[in-house]
């Protein structure tokens, strides 16, 4: 069966008794019919003063262009702790359009390890994303409307883009303004896909209502001529945005095909924005679980990085133990395997490819982490490759697990549930490793340069990094506002420690090249494009939309 059959052929329990298993009643959730709700506002008054559970962290090796399975993996976890009777929750992403209508077709999990209801989560869900994507072109169409009226605040060059949930390749570059009324200047514009404006990454980073006004204010919208930053805020714009996200903000509840709470909330990209759900729902999960399982996305370069670096230190979290996913046929894609041989047995070029998963853990191990490696186990993978991962991850001291939790749901995960809570309960284990001391990357008090140098030279083994001169120019501009102290968001391909999505060597000496540099100032992060990154992805040849159907009972197929 395909993963929308199994989803719709499991029995879902009421939301509200999925509630209830973590502490919440009636009052404090809004139902969005039987199987989805939001968490009121209140709740956080009433858990307070609950002691945070345990926090883990899944997240992965470099991707291959169909995905590991990082998020059934969480989900497997998550399951498996509830089937050794530990309370768990699952504090995940919201999909976007783009992914589910392009290459990926869905980010609910796969087989029997899945939240759900499936169709609804990729679909439109709540409409929080909608939501991102009204509260960020309300504000385009404002910074417009007040040059269309005179320009009291002089803007002379507007830097906020236009948003869209879906992938639209044609809208990267765009005129705008060509109606030929007056007052309406023409000028050159571009659209970001809504999982990469600063609203969505404000909407994961602000703590509460008054913070995300207070956040969306600081957003800069352009630049007088003066070269001084105007900010949302100089519009009046926050109020009416604010308003907009009034319920976006509050977090989704809904629970996985083995009734395990889940909350899905936010949903930023980690190759061209900061890959984590919103500091509220991972905060909250923690205070209504003993252990909180959230993912980071792509590979650990990007998404745990970021969760690290910028996450973890705006909300004063840290994760007690990290999950590194891995699959057999993306160690064999990594060395060098055609998609259409990966099938096959090829232990010479997983000799090859296991530098990506090693290089992942040394990094992981740099921020002061306990890890333990999770296979992603798939039909075609055979003993003898098992084996040799197992003994290779046991060689670096540390502790692999099979996961098959798409074919088996929480019982394919038990044993990785096992040695999660011995890894977290205790102050030492069997490697000596003490507990958790996070040590970022960089201090906030680097320079801009210093930062992402040591990014790249850290966590992406770059040999340096080569800025363009529009790159040079915005790092001056930015030092001169007095906005260096701001954490740094590299915005790359996932497929690659480089800038370079094709090239899987690990063995090679390159260069990070920085082409462009955005001042995020209400998210509170600077943005460094790297490579041919762009913030609009664009359809694959064939899309997955091309597959999605509705029939006459109204059931849908083709989301996977």
């Amino acid at each position: 069966m395909t993963d929308i059959e199994i989803a719709r052929n499991t029995k879902l329990e009421p939301i509200e008794k999925i509630a209830n298993k973590i502490g919440l009643n009636k009052e404090e959730i809004e139902m969005y019919g039987n199987d989805k709700a939001k968490i009121s506002e209140t709740v956080n008054n009433n858990i307070k003063n609950k002691k945070e559970g345990k926090l883990i962290l899944v997240t992965a090796m470099s991707p291959t262009p169909l995905g590991e399975g990082k998020t059934t993996i969480s989900i497997s976890i998550a399951d498996g702790l509830s089937k050794i009777g530990k309370k768990a929750i699952l504090a995940l992403r919201e999909p976007s359009l783009g992914p589910v209508f392009g290459i990926k077709g869905g980010a609910t999990g796969g087989g029997k390890a899945q939240v759900a209801p499936m169709e609804d989560i990729n679909l439109h869900f709540t409409g929080d994303i909608h939501a991102i994507t009204s509260a960020n072109n309300l504000l385009a169409s404002l910074i417009d409307n007040h040059i269309y009226h005179g320009n009291e605040l002089e803007i002379e060059k507007v830097t906020w883009k236009r948003c869209l949930d879906l992938n639209d390749r044609q809208l990267r570059k765009i005129e705008t303004g060509l109606s030929g009324e007056k007052n309406i200047k023409p000028r050159e514009d571009e659209f970001c896909i809504t999982v990469a404006s600063e609203i969505m990454a404000i909407l994961c980073l602000a703590q509460d209502k008054k913070e995300l006004k207070q956040m969306l204010g600081n957003i800069t919208i352009g630049y007088n001529k003066k070269g001084k930053l105007i900010y949302a805020k100089d519009l009046k714009a926050e109020g009416a945005m604010t308003v907009l996200l009034k319920d976006a903000i509050k977090p989704n509840l809904v629970q996985t095909l083995e009734h395990t709470p889940a909350i899905i909330h936010g949903g930023p990209f980690a190759n061209i924005a900061h890959g984590c759900n919103s500091i509220i729902a991972t905060k909250l999960a923690m205070k209504l679980a003993d252990y909180t399982i959230t993912e980071a996305g792509f590979g650990a370069d990007l998404g745990a990085e970021k969760f690290l670096d910028i996450k973890c230190r705006k909300a004063k979290i840290k994760p007690d133990i990290v999950i590194l996913v891995t699959t057999i046929k993306a160690i064999k894609y990594h060395g060098g395997v055609l998609k259409e041989d990966i099938q096959k047995e090829n232990i010479e070029a997983m000799e090859k490819g296991i530098k990506n998963v090693y290089k992942h853990i040394e990094n992981l191990k740099k921020f002061g982490l306990k890890v333990i490696v999770a296979l992603n186990k798939y039909t075609q993978d055979t003993e003898k490759e098992i084996k040799w991962l197992e003994d290779k991850i046991k060689q670096k001291n540390v502790q692999i697990s099979i996961v098959e939790g798409w074919a088996k749901g929480g019982e394919g995960a038990i044993d990785i549930a096992q040695k999660i809570v011995e890894k977290t309960d205790s102050e030492k284990n069997i490697n000596n490793e003490t507990t958790n001391n996070l040590k970022y990357t960089y201090s906030l008090k680097e320079g801009i340069k210093e930062k992402i140098e040591k990014i790249a030279q850290n966590i992406y083994y770059a040999e340096g990094v080569e800025y363009s001169q529009e790159a040079e120019e915005k790092i001056k501009q930015i030092e001169n506002l007095g906005y260096t102290k701001l954490p740094i968001c590299i915005a790359k391909t996932q497929y690659s420690f480089s800038d370079d999505a094709k090239n899987l060597d690990e063995t090679s000496k390159y260069k990070i090249h920085i082409r462009d540099i955005e001042l995020k100032t209400g998210a509170g992060f600077i943005v460094a494009l790297a490579g041919k990154i762009m913030t609009m992805p664009g359809l694959p040849k064939v899309p997955a939309a091309e597959g999605i159907d509705i029939d006459e009972k109204g059931n849908i197929k083709g989301i996977f």
